[in-house]
Order: structure tokens, then C-alpha cells, then sequence
């Protein structure tokens, strides 16, 4: 069984903790559904990253609200790249399957799509 990296990005609305909460769940949700083979207990861990103008709340802690007890999350800050996306979430989630990287799907939703224009089909 392999390890495969899945991306997800997705940008807050606002630097607000029902902002952060919302679009991460969204993400989240998107990730989970655009790869229906993935479970919980086959999630070695997942690590979120913000731009440093979202601080108003963990992106990690809705996770554990849906129920992600056994899964390492890890909260970090995105490089503050000065024409880089504002507001913006990202997620990778490494995950243990037998798919091959080619069917792993990865998920860009509200602005964060023009970060991968070559997924967006």
C-alpha cells in the first residue's frame, strides 16, 4: 500500500471563525466526496495551512468536529507571498491506499481554483 498526497484549497470570505469554519468544511467535505474510497482510519494525517491574514480560528479543529479523533492534524502559516491568494486555506491529506496518484483527485474550490487551472478541467 502506497501513501498518496490529496490537495484541497479554498478561500475564507472573511477572517472569521464561522469564515474559516464554513470554507474548511466545505473543502473537506469536497475532498471526501471527489475520492469515495477514502476513510477516516486510512487518513495517515493531514496538515492545513493559512495565509497569515486568516488567524481568527483553527482550520484543524473542524475536523475533529466531524469526527477525525484518530487522524494527526497539524496547523501551520502559508509563506506570505506578497501577490500570493489572500485568505486562503489548503489542505493534504496523506492517505494510505492502493490507488494509483493518477485517480487521486485533488479539490480547488472558490477562488483558490486559479491556483491549479490544469485540475479544473
Amino acid at each position: 500500500m502506497s501513501v498518496r498526497g490529496v490537495r484541497g484549497a479554498t478561500v475564507a470570505y472573511e477572517n472569521t471563525v464561522d469564515a474559516i469554519d464554513a470554507a474548511t468544511q466545505e473543502l473537506l467535505e469536497a475532498m471526501l466526496q471527489m475520492n469515495p474510497t477514502m476513510k477516516q482510519e486510512d487518513i495517515a494525517c493531514a496538515i492545513f495551512t493559512m495565509t497569515p491574514d486568516l488567524n481568527a480560528a483553527y482550520p484543524a479543529a473542524v475536523a475533529r468536529q466531524l469526527d477525525w479523533v484518530t487522524v494527526p492534524l497539524l496547523c501551520a502559516q502559508e509563506l506570505d507571498v506578497p501577490e500570493g491568494l489572500k485568505r486562503c486555506i489548503r489542505i493534504l491529506l496523506l492517505w494510505n491506499t492502493n490507488l494509483p496518484q493518477a485517480n487521486i483527485h485533488h479539490v480547488y474550490l472558490r477562488e483558490a481554483k486559479q491556483l491549479r487551472p490544469d485540475l479544473m478541467g
